[in-house]
């Protein structure tokens, strides 16, 4: 069963309608669980790092998240901060992050890309996809962003898309079957909701 993990961030009724809407079954997961026989998951997330990492850990799924994804290699779709939470570190926060992914969380600045940029990067920004399933029937797509922080990962192979913003960043990463995107399909119109089909499909 697709699974939504709330833990008290994110669109969640958004990504729940969606899915409705495309007759594919998900259910939402507040608890541990609830969690337990996911057989694909979605972990969204909205404001702070080191918040949403307390979040996380304070609703008692980060084990069996961990034990789902690393252990039994369920694939599962970081959206935003949960994109976020997957890396190392973050520049915005103290807490580690989830490790998933060998990769840093930086915050935009003059020093990393052409100029000064206004933050946070918010509205709708072209995504350059590489060949994947997850960009399955997505031509030129657009989709809706909010955030002043990037996502680096350690191995360029890692990043599956770019958007620029006075500069390429990686708005979506993989390792292996676990999937980041930067910007908010839920929010995305038709690209998201191809995007949402496509993970669903993997």
């Amino acid at each position: 069963m697709l699974t939504l993990v709330d833990y008290g961030l994110g669109n969640i009724q958004a990504f729940a309608n969606i899915y409705k809407r495309l007759n594919i079954p998900c259910r939402v997961a507040k608890t541990a669980d609830a969690l337990a026989d996911a057989d694909r998951i979605i972990l969204p997330g909205v404001g702070a790092f080191d918040w949403a990492m307390q979040r996380l850990e304070d609703s008692g799924m980060r084990p069996m998240l961990d034990d789902l994804v690393l252990k039994h290699q369920r694939p599962v779709l970081g959206v935003c901060v949960g994109m976020q939470m997957m890396a190392r570190r973050s520049d915005e926060g103290r807490l580690p992050g989830l490790g998933w992914i060998d990769a840093e969380v930086r915050r935009f600045d003059e020093a990393r890309f052409q100029q000064k940029t206004h933050l946070p990067h918010m509205g709708w920004n072209d995504v350059a996809t590489v060949a994947h399933d997850l960009f399955r029937g997505l031509e030129s797509p657009r989709f809706y962003f909010l955030h002043s922080y990037f996502f680096a990962p350690g191995d360029p192979a890692q990043t599956l898309a770019t958007t620029d913003y006075n500069g390429p960043f990686t708005s979506a990463a993989c390792n292996g079957h676990i999937f980041g995107v930067q910007f908010h399909p839920e929010k995305s119109h038709q690209w998201g909701v191809q995007l949402l089909k496509n993970f669903a499909d993997l």
